[in-house]
């Protein structure tokens, strides 16, 4: 039996009515990679951590506090201890609106703001605090989703694969905004600019081994775009739709995954409750399968380092489930917890590191 260590953020309370939840905080837990089961071992109390990053060297943990503005949202470090737990090291205040998503890359931190469509890059030092020192940019536009696209929206900054250049997902402007880092300082490249379909609402996007393709959840439509990168840019080659033909609803698609072997895709879907698995043919893709979460709020989920597992997090109505990945690709529920309350994303310790 071999046991892996990892964490939950959750919500701990409503900033709006009907958003948020009843979480303790957050959440290291631990799964017996035999049998699927999962057993809390630690909980810390902090506001609305709902997005969570783990540094490379998988010392400290850092975690957004997802609030409006008003209320102060900090960026908060915290040291990984031997057992797991965290010790809380120190934190900085967020200049924007509903932080939603947080990445640690070598000696940054990078958080991106929704509503007020916003990111900010910190620096840490080498015990893993936040310097005070900061680098912010605010996205311009809108697009033609009147409810939704009024204005930008950051949702998700990624890496490349390369370690230099940046990619922020903006809901609000259709757009997949480039950034790369010199000398660890983060500065704009427009030419790297993607720009999706309009009304797409490009939520999160994931990397393939290579760099040289991408594959973004559109969670205004719930397709998925293919990315092919492209005389020094990426641009859409192939659109997918993620959602069940039967499904008539408003989409509300929420993560999206790339299984380590490199093969197969894995899309969230919200208020259908669903997992699409794709086959990953180069820039093309097949439809596998499509499993039903059967819990209220999929926000998130995430796969173990090895590629057995899948762990998903139903936000509303407190599922944690496992699942066995087969070697097709689809997914076998294999235990289901109730134990972690309002759930909002699993983070995992990175490979190879100490």
């Amino acid at each position: 039996m071999k046991n892996i260590t990892f964490f939950i953020g959750s919500y701990t309370e409503y900033p709006i009515p009907d958003f948020g939840g009843i979480g303790h905080g957050i959440y290291s837990v631990e799964m017996n990679t035999d049998t699927g089961e999962l057993s809390v071992r630690h909980t810390i109390k902090t506001r609305n951590p709902s997005y969570l990053a783990i540094s490379d060297d998988n010392r400290f943990l850092y975690a957004v506090s997802e609030l409006d503005e008003s209320n102060y949202p900090m960026v908060k470090s915290f040291a990984i201890n031997t057992d797991s737990s965290l010790s809380f090291l120190n934190e900085q205040l967020i200049p924007g609106g509903y932080p939603c998503h947080i990445i640690s890359h070598e000696k940054n931190v990078i958080v991106a703001c929704y509503v007020s469509g916003n990111i900010i890059q910190y620096s840490t030092t080498v015990n893993g605090e936040l310097n005070y020192n900061m680098t912010e940019f605010k996205h311009q536009g809108l697009s033609v989703n009147a409810d939704r696209q009024e204005g930008p929206h950051a949702h998700q900054v990624v890496v490349h694969p390369n370690g230099k250049d940046v990619f922020v997902c903006d809901l609000g402007t259709d757009m997949i905004k480039a950034y790369q880092l010199e000398e660890n300082v983060l500065i704009p490249n427009p030419i790297k600019d993607c720009k999706l379909p309009e009304g797409s609402g490009p939520r999160h996007l994931v990397f393939n081994v290579k760099g040289d393709l991408a594959y973004v959840i559109n969670e205004l439509t719930g397709t998925v775009s293919v990315l092919k990168f492209h005389e020094d840019w990426f641009k859409e080659v192939h659109s997918y739709t993620s959602l069940p033909k039967e499904y008539l609803g408003t989409p509300s698609s929420s993560a999206i995954r790339i299984h380590p072997n490199g093969k197969f895709l894995y899309v969230a879907n919200r208020k259908v409750e669903s997992i699409t698995v794709f086959k990953i043919n180069d820039r093309k893709l097949k439809l596998v399968d499509i499993q039903y979460t059967k819990g209220e709020e999929l926000r998130e989920f995430n796969i173990t380092p090895e590629g057995n597992w899948l762990i998903a997090c139903h936000q509303n109505s407190h599922d944690t489930v496992i699942y066995a990945i087969k070697k097709d690709g689809r997914l076998l529920e294999i235990n289901r917890t109730k134990e972690i309350l309002s759930p909002s994303c699993i983070t995992l310790k990175k490979m190879n590191k100490n």
